[in-house]
């Protein structure tokens, strides 16, 4: 089949385009930024579900599609990429086209458990927006709502693995919070099932004409939130747990608080949607992919590697904040906490002429203010880490020959600079470039 995949630069995108490959289908990938392929069997062309929402805009891509699969999602909003495109006014405009298109047999609709008459998040309900649409329109398709995915390299297990390898974890809330995991590789397989199979219909609350299926792809076994964690952190080899017991109204602040953190997957809706059981039968996803979905403590297959991987994930954080507070702190220390003509002596010693002293000292001061505001704000920090290991390295070499009791002082103020180095110079080999 000749298939157009929206969403193959993310997550289940990525995985799903591999695994159409390998079947021998054809895919044309609509993207943002196309890329250059020299696969004959994929293609690209240029989309943007941001601005795409006019039904003519899709209808010109669908010559010789066969089958249409949309994967474009996101969890948090951020500008133009909102719920409202992304997931309703985009989606609908190229399910409209489909309808009318003379070659398009299938649609394919990845949209997320929960996104029902229940369903109370911006998330799910712009998920089910879309869904709706499509279940009402004459065309064969089915809206795929899996549960939970986990994937080695997607965002969310990530954050779960590193969640699962902390010394406690915390539950938020009374509710049972009841998930039922599932992992890419047969979540993947069942949509490609999809494609083989092509279940058969039946007419459902907005599809009068039974030609649309909503099909839940769940892992085996409904586990609670914590529990799923636990399963994570044993499959990793790590001892039990210990959890804390959140109160409600503790546990609605936290996640206040986390909507305002850049990155945090914890924030109101995010725990809306948990306190809400996120189960389904699993017997469409055996049927699909031929046998039981992976349980959660198959999910990591090489438990050294992603358990090393689950701790820096709260680890790096943890030696950030402290480079960050070692600076921030000598900064206040310069500013006047530490007598200002103890420091002008030091810096007499050190050769900086008195007309200079006050520049050098405030100066440094400010420079020191500045790394530490830079660790905690920026989100690309490779040329920071550079920038302080030129600094403490010049401090260390200039102090060492001009003031050499420092290096020779019983508790080291000099040579306490050589595992700092050593925490950036990790920090620097680890930052994404």
């Amino acid at each position: 089949m000749r298939i157009l995949l929206t969403g193959a630069s993310g997550f289940i995108g990525q995985h799903l385009l591999q695994a159409l490959l390998a079947e021998g289908h054809h895919v044309v990938c609509a993207a943002r930024k196309p890329a250059a392929s020299s696969d004959p069997r994929l293609s690209y062309i240029h989309a943007d579900f941001a601005n795409d929402t006019d039904k003519s805009t899709w209808l010109a891509r669908l010559n010789h599609i066969d089958a249409v699969i949309n994967a474009v999602g996101i969890f948090k909003q951020n500008g133009r990429q909102d719920f409202a495109r992304l997931h309703t006014d985009a989606p609908r405009a190229l399910f409209a086209a489909c309808a009318e298109s003379h070659d398009v047999q299938m649609v394919i609709q990845l949209s997320a458990l929960g996104a029902d008459r229940e369903a109370q998040t911006a998330y799910h309900l712009s998920k089910r927006a879309a869904d709706d649409y499509l279940a009402s329109l004459p065309l064969r398709s089915y809206i795929v709502q899996p549960s939970l995915v986990y994937g080695r390299d997607g965002a969310s297990a990530r954050a779960f693995r590193t969640l699962a390898s902390m010394p406690f974890s915390v539950r938020f809330g009374s509710a049972r919070q009841m998930v039922q995991p599932i992992h890419i590789d047969d979540l993947v397989a069942a949509i490609v099932g999809l494609l083989r199979h092509r279940l058969p219909m039946q007419p459902n609350i907005g599809n009068i004409n039974g030609t649309s299926l909503r099909v839940p792809l769940v892992g085996p076994q409904a586990i609670s939130f914590t529990d799923y964690l636990g399963a994570l952190r044993g499959a990793m080899g790590l001892p039990r747990q210990r959890v804390l017991p959140l109160p409600g109204p503790l546990a609605r602040l936290a996640a206040g608080v986390g909507g305002l953190l850049p990155g945090s997957l914890l924030n109101r809706d995010a725990l809306r949607m948990l306190e809400r059981d996120n189960t389904a039968d699993a017997g469409l996803t055996a049927q699909l992919i031929g046998h039981l979905p992976r349980a959660v403590d198959h999910f990591i297959q090489d438990p050294a590697s992603e358990r090393a991987s689950a701790k820096l994930g709260w680890l790096l954080p943890v030696l950030r904040s402290s480079i960050a507070l070692v600076w921030l702190l000598t900064a206040l220390v310069s500013f006047g906490l530490y007598p200002v003509e103890d420091s002008y002596e030091l810096l007499g010693r050190s050769g900086i002429p008195p007309d200079l002293q006050p520049l050098m000292l405030y100066g440094a001061a400010t420079l020191d203010l500045l790394f530490g505001l830079a660790i905690l704000l920026l989100a690309r920090r490779r040329w920071l880490w550079l920038a302080q290991l030129g600094l403490i390295g010049f401090y260390t070499i200039v102090i060492a020959f001009k003031l050499p009791e420092f290096l020779l002082h019983p508790y080291g103020p000099l040579t306490k600079n050589l595992p700092m180095l050593a925490a950036i110079w990790l920090l620097y080999q680890l930052e994404e470039k």
